[in-house]
């Protein structure tokens, strides 16, 4: 009996040792890089993030979130690479942000390719999704799991927009996406790329017109108050956000602590996608009572603007993948069945 209790300690011992060693690398710190802040459903689904890993490893693992892009001065199309360098250890990023890095992530950025929450979904959760995440992977970037920045939709200070002519010459910001620049260009505006940081003082001088972006970035930002008094529900596209780690970071956790942040972002993802979908409502009767005009386009007008964009497919489909491209559809056109 001795013995045996003897080689139970001693297993004990030895299991605590190897535990407490291969923990030992872990950094004190992990920075976790977002470009919206907690005001923003972005920045509340990095929040969950970093409260359930932290409360699942028992304060073992640290994560500290730098919104803002505050990591790579502003400029949130540089995060992808300074991850994928080891610059940055984590992050909630966007599609849009890192497709320049990750030409599949153009995808998501297809004009009108998912009408509903239905169709983001068949996406992310099936076949499409899985060939994404195997591209960010490849690239440096461990991908964990989805969240949502919504659908973009459409605002501007001068007129309402319910048709392609409506979107003649006007100035629209837009991200540092050339996708984004073939789209509106298709449309007959005038894109003009900046940071976010640089779009709210744009609208304020008058040196842009509109602006494309979640309702929840338009609500929160008060977009509202620099002109910007007429808004079109097209759902253009949507931004899905990915929880993910540099590949330099995620090698240096045990295959259980890979688990846990894996679960975590999970999890945080699928509570601020239900929470994000679920203030909609709300956000656009607020917005609507500050006096802005809210145009939602009938199915009609919107095949309008989806035969002004052919062209934007015809050019990116082969950059995106032909493959990857017909999954994403047909996953689209079966998301009801």
């Amino acid at each position: 009996m001795l013995k045996r209790r003897a080689f139970l300690a001693a297993t004990a011992a030895a299991t605590l040792l190897f535990s407490v060693a291969s923990h030992a690398d872990y950094k004190d710190e992990y920075t976790v890089s977002t470009v919206l802040p907690s005001a923003f459903p972005w920045g509340q689904a990095a929040d969950k993030w970093v409260e359930l890993v932290k409360e699942r490893s028992d304060g073992r693992i640290n994560m500290k979130i730098y919104s803002n892009s505050q990591l790579v001065s502003g400029d949130q199309t540089k995060e992808f690479s300074a991850m994928r360098s080891g610059l940055i250890d984590m992050a909630v990023g966007s599609t849009i942000n890192w497709s320049p890095q990750v030409p599949e992530l153009n995808l998501f950025s297809l004009p009108f390719l998912m009408p509903d929450y239905a169709a983001i979904d068949a996406i992310t959760q099936g076949e499409a999704g899985e060939a994404i995440f195997a591209a960010i992977k490849k690239r440096g970037v461990t991908p964990l799991g989805w969240g949502e920045n919504g659908f973009r939709e459409l605002s501007n200070s001068k007129q309402t927009i319910d048709e392609p002519a409506d979107l003649d010459g006007l100035k629209i910001r837009v991200v540092g996406s050339p996708l984004f620049q073939d789209t509106f260009t298709a449309l007959g505006a005038n894109p003009t790329q900046m940071s976010w940081a640089d779009a709210k003082p744009a609208l304020t001088t008058g040196a842009v017109d509109g602006q494309e972006n979640p309702l929840s970035v338009f609500d929160v930002a008060r977009i509202d108050q620099v002109g910007q008094s007429f808004l079109t529900r097209w759902h253009y596209m949507a931004d899905p956000l990915v929880f993910a780690v540099s590949n330099q970071v995620w090698d240096q956790f045990s295959a259980e602590d890979q688990a846990l942040l894996k679960q975590a972002a999970i999890d945080a993802g699928q509570w601020e996608i239900e929470k994000s979908r679920g203030e909609v409502d709300a956000i656009l009767a607020e917005i609507k009572a500050r006096g802005v005009e809210v145009t939602e386009l009938t199915p009609a007008q919107r095949n309008a603007f989806i035969d002004a964009t052919k062209s934007v497919y015809e050019k990116w489909t082969p950059r995106i993948g032909e493959d990857l491209v017909q999954q994403a559809k047909d996953a689209v056109a079966n998301r009801n069945q």
